[in-house]
């Protein structure tokens, strides 16, 4: 991985022009004001917005920061409702499985091509690590095109189950809000508790997965890359802060359909090592 950034991450900070970083900071707003309230991923949103102009896994890690530091802002605004009983029951096992799915996510990156072949002229490969955050992201996009999926819920008893699934699958691709929706919506918990208890179990998640991504924190984090973080994180912040003052649940179908398709897209392209 540091020999993978050397040679593109400089050259891939070079050429992030104006439109990027509008485009980086306006779904980083739009995304944490509707994943307050509504089944959206910040980080399924981020990931890909990040994914077309760094390499994949680099562009987890970025998602990662943004996404654990835009957490921590939510949490001063509504951590006081957590629910301390489901946090133990759901968030403990999702810290032992962030570690796993991050660690995975570490050893992918040095696997070969699993095939290669030619299109248009071109030769590409498909990678492991490109191959499952694809097939993932378009598997959590699903949620919310798919009644079956968007609807899904599991009893509470199940609490501990759904933490590592959702730990795991947030460690490897930064995935887990869909997951943890499913589990955490049979909680019988208020608006503000679920919200909140949701918020606590993200940050552990992130807290887990950036300690085991710590080994390419301080190369990512170079003079270059913190301005860009910056202003992702500050947008989230504004759009966290939006979100908790209208104090509803967001749902755009339309829109959700639409991004939906996009991360489908994303993903096909992402597995076929076209992108």
């Amino acid at each position: 991985m540091q020999k993978l950034w050397n040679c593109y991450g400089s050259t891939a900070i070079g050429h992030l022009r104006k439109m990027e970083y509008i485009l980086i900071c306006s779904v980083a707003f739009l995304g944490s004001g509707l994943t307050l309230f509504s089944g959206f991923g910040l980080g399924t949103l981020l990931v890909p917005i990040f994914g077309l102009f760094f390499p994949i896994e680099i562009a987890i890690i970025l998602t990662a920061i943004v996404h654990f530091l835009n957490n921590l802002f939510k949490l001063s605004l509504l951590g006081k409702y957590a629910d301390k009983t489901t946090i133990i029951r759901f968030g403990i096992p999702s810290v032992f499985a962030a570690l796993l799915g991050a660690y995975i996510l570490t050893q992918l990156n040095s696997l070969s091509p699993i095939a290669t072949y030619d299109f248009i002229g071109k030769t590409f490969s498909v990678l492991p690590l490109k191959l499952i955050i694809g097939l993932l992201l378009i598997f959590f996009a699903l949620f919310d095109i798919i009644p079956l999926f968007a609807n899904l819920q599991f009893d509470k008893k199940y609490l501990p189950v759904g933490g590592l699934l959702s730990g795991f699958f947030g460690g490897l691709s930064g995935n887990q809000g869909a997951l943890r929706s499913a589990f955490l919506i049979r909680a019988n918990l208020s608006k503000e508790a679920y919200v909140a208890t949701g918020v606590v179990i993200a940050c552990l998640i992130d807290t887990t997965r950036l300690f085991v991504y710590s080994k390419q924190f301080f190369t990512i984090a170079n003079q270059s890359n913190a301005f860009l973080l910056f202003a992702a994180t500050l947008s989230a912040f504004g759009g966290a802060y939006l979100g908790n003052k209208i104090l509803k649940k967001v749902t755009i179908k339309s829109v959700q359909t639409i991004v939906a398709v996009m991360l489908i897209g994303f993903g096909v392209l992402l597995s076929l090592g076209i992108i």
